[in-house]
């Protein structure tokens, strides 16, 4: 990918405002226009890289799964959660009202 190819328009901008439904100026289409612009050349670059001896990988170093086994264990139960709440109601959490609902 070329730097030409790389490019992006203010024509281009304004149609992806249009679809997220964002709303423009004209000063903000055009540095947006630049910007992405740049961006583009950035990652065009980077695709350039000659790595064609390199397999593709999604980290630097090999990576060991560190996890437990996944194998049921006791649960608190609700007698003992409920002990450490600020309050508790009729064996559930007790919190303030929000959004006014009633109670």
């Amino acid at each position: 990918m070329s730097g030409a190819e790389a490019s992006i328009t203010r024509e281009d901008v304004a149609h992806l405002a249009r679809l997220a439904r964002i709303a423009m100026t004209d000063a903000e289409l055009d540095h947006l226009a630049e910007r992405l612009g740049v961006i583009l050349g950035a990652v065009a670059r980077v695709q350039e890289v000659a790595a064609d001896d390199i397999p593709p990988t999604s980290h630097a170093v090999p990576l060991t799964n560190i996890f437990r086994a996944d194998e049921p264990q006791p649960t608190l139960g609700s007698a003992a959660a409920l002990a450490a709440a600020p309050a508790a109601e009729d064996g559930r959490f007790r919190v303030p009202q929000i959004l006014g609902e009633p109670q």
